[in-house]
């Protein structure tokens, strides 16, 4: 039998006598790792939440990468590049890619009968993964283009929808301000609404004809590439591979491509993101910080509680180490019982968020309408072991005071 396991089994369910404070001492620990877990965990899956929810929102606009022209025109009225199915085959046959579509952009203004307002035009064609719109859209259809025909259907956001005072079905007119003004008129069969400002206020959706119309292109120039990927963590690799492909060509006329990551077209909005990472470190520490303090005044009064057993124990022969690893044993099953109930409860208060979004947010102000979350085995299991770790390594300390206490007056202690 293990004589230390099976004092500290004793002492935590009460069956050895003492002052009466090892319950509520055991309790009031066990309670502060239980608040710290679940705390930590919220952090963990509303900081990662976050941040995934926002990166699908800008990839789901730009995709993970673009291929433009190499040039330092940086405004929504690009220089083009040639359509090159032969890149576009090398591109998907890449590990990671999902997708690669052409685009091309034209900064306009849109004529309602109550408003104007600039935008740009974002053209696109039948190909286009409209997987992400689509789950945003709230109202209306996807515009339908074919590669024969051109159409006149947009797609708006709703924050434009309100600008202008228009909805779904109404016309209106865009002006191109050119050698000559010249205008267009499109029908609005849909609207969506991201709740990402930086987009909804700028961009529609329109037949990728009328870009190439506008600007004189044939229908082999397009403003650029974008490359959809399975996983975002891929993306800087993937973009290396690409470089490779696209560093080498040189167009007819001497245009070079260059491709980037989102990450470099929106710096800021990722730094941001990177700044949220920090919060989220900071708070596991500083939790993890108050969670071990607590347990090592609820150890600090059970060792005085039992210096009197404690005397005892080393008058017929205890060793100081075996007297300590009581105390760690029981510091042990206080975490492990935290842990536990802690897990379980942030855990659960997760998928309640998760599957009902009972905690709603500003989009206004947060992007979203509600608190994401998303759980992460390894996350968790990382969590649970860093908080064993330090919390057990931090008992190693105030078990020393074991053997500072001496049996004679140990044994009178009262």
């Amino acid at each position: 039998m293990n004589f230390e396991l099976f004092v500290a089994r004793k002492i935590a369910s009460g069956g050895l006598a003492g002052k009466k404070l090892a319950g509520p001492v055991i309790k009031v620990a066990t309670l502060g790792i239980v608040l710290g877990m679940v705390v930590m965990i919220l952090s963990l899956a509303v900081g990662f939440g976050f941040k995934r929810e926002i990166r699908q929102k800008i990839s789901g606009f730009a995709s993970h990468i673009q291929i433009m022209s190499y040039d330092y025109n940086y405004s929504p009225d690009t220089n083009p590049i040639h359509a090159d199915e032969e890149l576009e085959q090398q591109v998907s046959a890449l590990k990671g890619v999902e997708y690669i579509q052409r685009f091309a952009t034209k900064p306009g203004i849109i004529k309602a009968e109550a408003a104007i307002q600039g935008v740009v035009l974002k053209g696109v064609d039948a190909h286009y993964n409209w997987s992400f719109i689509r789950s945003i859209l709230v109202e209306g259809r996807l515009p339908q283009f074919s590669d024969s025909t051109r159409s006149d259907e947009a797609l708006l956001s709703a924050t434009l929808a309100n600008m202008l005072d228009v909805g779904v079905g109404d016309r209106i007119r865009m002006y191109f301000v050119q050698n000559n003004i010249r205008q267009r008129l499109f029908t609005i069969t849909g609207i969506y609404n991201s709740h990402f400002p930086e987009y909804d206020k700028v961009y529609a959706f329109v037949d990728i004809q009328h870009i190439q119309r506008l600007n004189g292109w044939d229908e082999q120039q397009i403003s650029g590439y974008e490359i959809g990927l399975d996983d975002f963590d891929k993306m800087q690799a993937v973009n290396d591979e690409i470089y490779y492909l696209t560093s080498a060509r040189i167009e007819d006329d001497g245009t070079m491509l260059r491709n980037r990551t989102i990450e470099q077209v929106q710096p800021q909005i990722f730094g941001w993101l990177n700044l949220l990472d920090t919060n989220v470190y900071v708070i596991l520490v500083l939790i993890m910080l108050v969670a071990s303090f607590n347990m090592i005044s609820g150890l600090l009064i059970l060792i005085l509680e039992r210096t009197n057993m404690i005397g005892i124990l080393k008058a017929i022969g205890a060793e100081d180490w075996k007297l300590r690893k009581v105390f760690i044993y029981l510091s042990g099953f206080i975490i492990g019982r935290g842990l536990l109930w802690g897990n379980v409860i942030g855990v659960l208060l997760c998928v309640v968020q998760k599957y009902t979004g009972l905690i709603s947010l500003d989009p206004e102000n947060y992007y979203l309408t509600t608190v994401p979350i998303a759980i992460n085995f390894w996350h968790l299991l990382l969590l649970n072991a860093g908080v064993l770790l330090v919390t057990m390594s931090m008992m190693l300390g105030p078990s020393y005071l074991v053997s500072r206490i001496l049996p004679v007056k140990a044994i009178r202690f009262n």
